[in-house]
């Protein structure tokens, strides 16, 4: 069979298909209407968030994801300040009733141990602490009061050998007939003197405002030592319980381990204001023996002074200890105020080579540098109450969020590995070892 015999079907069949003729419509059949044509979409240029952090640098991302948390830290920070300095009088009384209780609760929980209850052990001890420094302040008071007439005379006798010499002294011939030429009205105390009246005179009003603010801040202080001293029996006595309550407002999954790292706070805290009683104490002690020495008026109120200043460390003995220096000016001579001075500085190298090092470097683990900043922080932010605490609260702060992280202390005078051990998988098992 050919070929054109088998495609012959098929090729009809392909022309029957083409070749169909096309009917024409009922013209009683319903109209058809066209379906409308959908609207075109548009399309917008939308990119994706990947591609848009894809064109800022990593660096950059980087800066500012740090930046606004940063800034957000601030503003709390800020915050916090703002209101411990509003309602200065209640934190400054709780501050203080926090560190008395660093202090003494030691006492009140070897009291417990004794055998006596917890509400007698409390009262004994914070009772005991007021009773020591009442007398303690009334024994300096006795001091001043029985050489106040000898203090006085030797200030009236100092103040004018101080301005006969700068009358009369070589300096002033000096600055007189040298090359500054000063006028001698400039140099002549009399001068000063009645200067210094003059504008007494003229500012009694403001004087009288100021004594004023001065007796309003006196009552400020009785009502901030009352709350102290309550507050400082209740942490004393339910301090723990006191805590818990606050815990409540920790979420609970994180209860425990805000726990953990605030009782090493409280340590860290605790070890630090004994390490400062023993150094303040020392310092005074040291004070006192130089001065008995050499007979300067005052004496045990001297060493008060310095006691108290020791709180502030590294400068705070210091500054205190030259009012010791003066006071021996003043009295005794210029030799012994040289020798005063020399007897406060030996003071000071004991306590910044010794005692700072052994005691508050082994209880808080601080740097110097951190310490002279945080002091200065304190001083613009709260003035010599603000010094005071400063070093406190850095202390408890650094040990808190140390433990919150995860960290340990590092040994004293070693180089320690990082608190969380770094992954390195690239190195093989025995390498890691090694390193």
């Amino acid at each position: 069979m050919s070929s054109s015999a088998r495609n012959g079907p098929r090729a009809s069949a392909r022309r029957t298909r083409r070749t169909l003729p096309v009917l024409p419509a009922d013209d009683h059949a319903a109209p058809t209407t066209a379906e409308p044509a959908p609207p075109a979409e548009t399309v917008v240029d939308t990119a994706d968030q990947a591609d848009l952090n894809a064109g800022v640098p990593r660096g950059l991302q980087i800066a500012a994801a740090w930046s606004w948390r940063v800034i957000l830290v601030v503003i709390l920070l800020w915050g916090i300040v703002w209101l411990a300095r509003y309602l200065s009088e209640v934190f400054i009384a709780v501050a203080v009733a926090i560190l008395l209780t660093a202090l003494m609760l030691p006492v009140a929980n070897l009291l417990k141990k004794w055998g006596l209850p917890r509400a007698a052990a409390t009262a004994i001890t914070v009772l005991g602490a007021v009773a020591s420094i009442v007398g303690v302040l009334i024994v300096i008071g006795g001091q001043i009061a029985g050489q106040g007439a000898e203090l006085s005379t030797n200030v009236v006798n100092g103040f004018n050998q101080l301005s006969s010499w700068l009358n009369n002294g070589p300096l002033t011939e000096w600055l007189r007939n040298g090359p500054l030429h000063v006028n001698a009205a400039w140099l002549d105390s009399s001068t000063w003197v009645s200067r210094i009246t003059d504008f007494l005179k003229a500012s009694g009003g403001a004087i009288a405002g100021y004594a004023a603010e001065f007796g309003a801040s006196v009552g400020h202080f009785l009502a901030g030592l009352a709350l102290a001293l309550f507050s400082l029996f209740y942490f004393i006595f339910d301090g723990r319980g006191i805590f818990s309550f606050v815990l409540n407002f920790v979420p609970r999954a994180s209860r425990d381990r805000v726990d953990q790292a605030a009782v090493r706070g409280w340590r860290s805290l605790s070890s630090y204001v004994r390490a400062t009683i023993l150094v303040a104490l020392t310092d005074s002690i040291g004070v006192l023996i130089v001065a008995l020495i050499l007979g300067v008026p005052v004496a045990p109120a001297l060493a008060a002074l310095v006691f108290l200043g020791a709180f502030v460390p590294i400068v705070g003995a210091l500054v205190s200890g030259f009012v010791a220096v003066l006071v021996a000016l003043v009295a005794l001579g210029w030799v012994q105020a040289l020798i005063m001075l020399g007897g406060v500085i030996l003071v000071m190298q004991v306590e910044g080579h010794v005692l700072q090092p052994f005691l508050l470097g082994r209880a808080v683990k601080l740097h110097p540098l951190a310490v002279l900043i945080s002091i200065a922080i304190g001083i613009i932010v709260g003035g010599i109450v603000g010094a005071l605490l400063a070093v406190p609260l850095l202390a408890f702060t650094k040990s808190f969020v140390l433990s919150l992280a995860g960290g340990a202390e590092p040994p004293l005078g070693r180089v320690h590995p990082p608190a969380l051990p770094l992954r390195r998988p690239h190195l093989s098992r025995a390498a890691r070892t090694q390193s």
